[in-house]
Parts: C-alpha cells; structure tokens; sequence
C-alpha cells in the first residue's frame, strides 16, 4: 500500500487553500452580485481601462470561451459595457459600469475581508514570504506549461 501524505503535498495543499478561498470570498462577493471567477476582470478594468476579450483573457489566464461567458454574465448583469474597439472593428472593447464602479469598494472589501480571514495570524513578514513563494510557484507552473512536452 502506498503512504500519500496529503500535508506533504505542495499541489494538494494550494488546491485545498483555493476552494476554501472561493468558498469564502463567495460569500462575501455574493451581496455585491458578483462572483470570484468575475475577479480577474475586475482587477483589470477597476482603474477605469478598456480592454478587449482577448487581453482580458490572457490577464485572466483561462481560455477563450470561459473569458466569454464570463464577459456575457457580466454584462447581462450590469457589471461591465462593451463599445466598439476604434482601433479594430471586429473587436470591441470592455470597461466596469458606472454601477459596477459604485461597488468596487465594496468588492475591494471583500477581498480585504477574504485575505484577512485567511491570513489571520501571520505576521506581515510571514504574508511577504507566502505571496512570494507563491509567485513563484506560479512562474514555475506557468513556464511549464509554456514548455511543450513538460507535461
């Protein structure tokens, strides 16, 4: 019989940590009607910019399809608008709402409240170290991942 040790498993433990984080900020994003796969956009259009699908897409690092029902529900539900790309007239261009924008503090929030939640406990120092190895392991997977046949 083989011996798994979940606690030992760098892949099992961050997979663990991201469900319970959706879990969380969920419920703390389901007020302000929105939801943590919305996220990505949010941060790459809450400082007022006009993306296309296809930059949001690679922000977000999901595929093509998930970027575009994520941009409909979004927009079916007042969360963002899309106008016409000037540059390129097949593509247009999306931006947060006025409505949307309204509530970027109260998201904000719930992000602080989500990270606060998670983190309670760790010294600042302890956070920095977290959020770098972390990164790490994200450059890591994402240039395997780039690398054909490391698979």
């Amino acid at each position: 019989m083989i011996d798994f040790q979940k606690a030992q498993s760098a892949g099992h433990m961050t997979s663990r940590a991201a469900r319970l984080f959706a879990r969380v900020i969920e419920r703390k994003l389901k007020p302000v009607g929105m939801a943590p796969g919305q996220l990505p956009v949010f941060y790459e259009l809450a400082n007022g910019a006009l993306l296309t699908q296809k930059a949001l897409t690679a922000a977000a690092a999901v595929e093509q399809p998930t970027m575009a029902a994520t941009l409909a529900r979004m927009e079916r539900d007042g969360l963002v608008s899309r106008q016409a790309d000037p540059g390129d007239g097949r593509s247009s261009l999306f931006g947060l709402t006025p409505a949307a924008l309204q509530q970027s503090s109260l998201i904000k929030e719930a992000i602080h409240a989500s990270n606060r939640a998670a983190l309670a406990g760790f010294s600042a120092e302890e956070e920095r170290a977290l959020l770098s190895m972390l990164s790490r392991i994200i450059a890591n997977l994402d240039s395997k991942s780039a690398t054909p046949g490391s698979g």
